[in-house]
């Protein structure tokens, strides 16, 4: 059956161009009712202008959907209670929401200010953090609800130059991981996407020969999917772009005991490092409770 959003209400961030239109277009066009949010702002989030996301609405309305503007910031709790609230000022509900809004300040660790660190973060993981606070008690009270991160591969695997994007977006990775149990029992799932596409944060980093490859759109689909009523997985990480999708996992390898029950010396983990580091036992845990048991199976006496 075809995956439709009737009757829903979905709250997308960053949705005046790239990734975040995409997605807030696609929604639409199933059924959703969508606020577009949108700063308007430059890519380093300085200034601000309402339209980017009043394009976008037009755009949704001229193919027969709803939707509403709004250009508050997510980097403030007032912002994010706003943008939610636009939502339920309009439909009365909100069932879903996407955490898309990013800025850059690329720098070495070198050059970077302390600005420069914040307000990255403020975006990216606080911006997510304060719209996921603001929405989470309504959809708790609904018993409904589907969140979607956006994380990046510059924050799984670390990238040159970005510190302050790579700490904000793993940050993003472990509010997901910790959300993923609070929201069960409320049938709130909260999946995170690592998008490779084009966009105004992308476009002078990527040859051109890329760019007609990884189009915003190849993306939208695992993030129409996590959205998704039927939908029942909670704290995956996908990676997508180009029209490839892999699940990210971090894995614990299966670990060394050392020292008898005393404290090993430093000599003892360098002769032991190989063990420690060898991956090839490795495995995913569900929560730092899981991994517990775990290493108090491994250190009871067999």
């Amino acid at each position: 059956m075809t995956i439709r959003y009737d009757n829903r209400v979905a709250v997308v961030t960053g949705a005046g161009a790239g990734l975040g239109r995409s997605h807030a277009l696609f929604l639409a066009s199933r059924g959703a009712r969508v606020v577009v949010n949108d700063l308007g702002g430059a890519v380093d989030g300085s200034g601000s202008s309402a339209t980017p996301a009043q394009q976008v609405v037009a755009e949704i309305k001229a193919a027969g959907g709803e939707a509403v503007a709004n250009a508050d910031s997510v980097a403030t709790p007032a912002g994010a209670a706003r943008i939610v609230q636009t939502a339920l000022d309009n439909w009365g509900r909100i069932d879903i929401l996407i955490n898309n809004a990013g800025n850059l300040r690329d720098k070495t660790i070198a050059k970077m200010t302390p600005e420069d660190f914040d307000a990255v973060v403020a975006v990216h993981l606080a911006g997510a953090a304060y719209c996921t606070l603001a929405a989470w008690p309504h959809m708790k009270d609904a018993n409904y609800g589907r969140i979607v991160m956006t994380t990046s591969a510059a924050g799984l695997f670390g990238n040159f130059g970005q510190s302050n994007y790579a700490a904000a977006k793993l940050g993003v990775v472990g509010l997901m991981n910790a959300l993923k149990h609070e929201g069960r029992k409320y049938n709130i799932h909260i999946n995170t996407v690592a998008p490779m596409a084009l966009t105004r944060m992308t476009q002078d980093i990527m040859s051109e020969q890329i760019k007609p490859l990884v189009k915003p759109e190849f993306v939208t689909p695992i993030v129409a999917w996590f959205c998704a009523e039927e939908n029942d997985t909670s704290g995956d990480v996908v990676e997508a772009g180009a029209g490839y999708y892999a699940r990210v996992q971090i894995m614990e390898a299966a670990g060394a005991v050392l020292g008898g029950g005393q404290v090993p010396t430093p000599e003892q983990i360098r002769d032991n490092y190989a063990r420690i580091a060898d991956m090839s036992g490795a495995q995913p845990y569900d929560s730092a409770n899981d991994v517990m048991r775990h290493v108090f199976r491994t250190l009871r006496p067999r």
